[in-house]
């Protein structure tokens, strides 16, 4: 495939996620508005941070007049999830130019790492893939940014806009997706603990439940790859 096949197909690939993210993009442009952020302040937080969960927190510390320090180390504290996602994909771009790897990295989302983390895991480390990636990343940003400045101009126009339950649509689009990538009991189990861990530390303040909830997920998972690994060593020596 040439580059401009693996960014077409990138494209195509993305365009579940974006039932996701445009609904979502409106209600942080609607709330942002509201907020009493300009037009500009609000497109230009989805245009310079494009990090959707930090960007809401930052909406309502700033309602709730927190500091900047605090907005600062929440805002941290929840984008930590992204180390993971790097550490996963780093084998992937580790030979490109760091012009690449910053590009990338820059626009390294939620909805970002599961279609390319999906590519990768059945087409293994393709050369040129990284324009996959590309395809996929500029498609989800061009979204998120043109739904932020949707919901800043007609947010105001419709009544509670932001109570219409729209974000719903992203979580079920991100399940979808993920859902499919479960094909063993230690993926199974590590989601399942995830999922439960993340339920029991909903009230977590600065949302270190996410935090609580990925670390359970990879410990148990590891675990139980690991156990995996062992038995069937044993099976080869018995043998």
């Amino acid at each position: 495939m040439s580059r401009s096949q693996f960014f077409s197909r990138g494209l195509r690939d993305s365009v579940p996620m974006l039932v996701g993210i445009a609904p979502f993009g409106i209600i942080f442009g609607t709330l942002a508005g509201v907020s009493g952020l300009s037009l500009w302040q609000s497109v230009g937080m989805s245009l310079f941070v494009y990090a959707g969960s930090a960007q809401f927190i930052v909406i309502s510390l700033m309602g709730a007049g927190a500091s900047a320090v605090v907005i600062l180390l929440t805002t941290f504290i929840v984008n930590l999830r992204h180390v993971l996602y790097s550490a996963t994909l780093q084998p992937q771009v580790s030979e490109l130019p760091q012009s690449w790897r910053l590009l990338l990295a820059f626009w390294l989302t939620d909805e970002t790492f599961a279609v390319v983390q999906r590519f990768y895991l059945v087409h293994g480390r393709t050369p040129l893939a990284h324009w996959y990636w590309l395809g996929v990343a500029s498609s989800l940003y061009a979204c998120w940014v043109l739904s932020s400045l949707v919901g800043v101009l007609f947010g105001q126009a419709v009544p509670d806009m932001a109570g219409w339950g729209l974000e719903f649509a992203m979580l079920a689009t991100f399940i979808g997706i993920v859902v499919p990538l479960l094909r063993n009991k230690p993926q199974i189990a590590a989601a399942l603990a995830a999922a439960a861990v993340a339920l029991l530390t909903y009230s977590w303040p600065y949302k270190l439940g996410l935090m609580a909830a990925a670390f359970s997920g990879i410990a148990v998972g590891v675990l139980l790859e690991r156990r995996k690994a062992d038995v069937a060593q044993g099976d080869e020596v018995h043998s």
